[in-house]
């Protein structure tokens, strides 16, 4: 199938299961996401519709970002904290924040741009050891911090959950996230906006948009099979 037929489709999926969740379609937000795939496929996707880009790398998304229209990207793949230089000023939103020493990088390298960067703070929900992300524990102190940081805002939470055919298991994950962001939503941090619920990708982004995300990130739906993008000569 054709970028426009995946986007077609997925499209009307999301605006299934915003209104099983009672929302519209425009409430949520979908960030395409492009790893491996170069820019003529990004630029499809761009005419086509797509607002919001989103990369895993920050080497490919620099590497990227001046062969592709005008879009918002977002980081959205872990980042080291000697890489947040090459996405800094390029990306409205970072995706994946799960330390105070990536949140001190960011708002230093921000300074020097002058601008507050957008970020999200990653929970490792399920508690996988090979998931990124702060424990649901450590999320109030890692909350606390961001009063420190007058160049990041933090405006939501981001997840991935395991990868599992378990439904419900799935469904269980995704609303205690929601259950998270309604908690801090209604506590006060300084620098704390909880605007986004990012969760959701390819394979189960209508449970989490039906458990309350308001931001999925889908790839392979979209774009089909990765591809072996070879832009530039830094690899991560």
């Amino acid at each position: 199938m054709s970028i426009a037929e995946n986007l077609k489709a997925v499209r009307e999926k999301i605006a299934a299961a915003a209104e099983r969740s009672g929302r519209r379609a425009e409430d949520i937000t979908l960030v395409a996401v492009t790893k491996t795939h170069g820019p003529q496929m990004i630029n499809e996707a761009i005419e086509l519709g797509v607002t919001d880009i989103g990369e895993n790398r920050p080497q490919e998304l620099r590497d990227k970002y001046a062969d592709v229209l005008p879009v918002r990207w977002h980081q959205i793949g872990h980042l080291q904290t000697n890489k947040v230089k090459y996405v800094i000023d390029k990306v409205c939103l970072i995706h994946s924040v799960d330390s105070q020493k990536l949140m001190a990088e960011i708002d230093r390298q921000a300074a020097k741009h002058d601008l507050v960067m957008d970020i999200l703070i990653e929970v490792n929900i399920s508690g996988e050891e090979t998931k990124f992300g702060v424990s649901p524990d450590e999320l109030e102190g890692i909350l606390q911090k961001a009063g420190n940081f007058p160049n990041i805002r933090i405006v939501g939470l981001m997840t991935i959950i395991p990868k599992s055919d378990e439904k419900q298991e799935n469904k269980e994950y995704f609303e205690k996230m929601y259950k998270l962001y309604l908690d801090i939503s209604a506590k006060k941090y300084d620098n704390v906006i909880m605007r986004w619920l990012s969760m959701g990708m390819s394979g189960d982004f209508e449970a989490a948009i039906e458990a309350g995300a308001n931001m999925v990130r889908i790839g392979s739906a979209i774009f089909g099979a990765r591809e072996n993008y070879q832009g530039g000569n830094e690899r991560q």
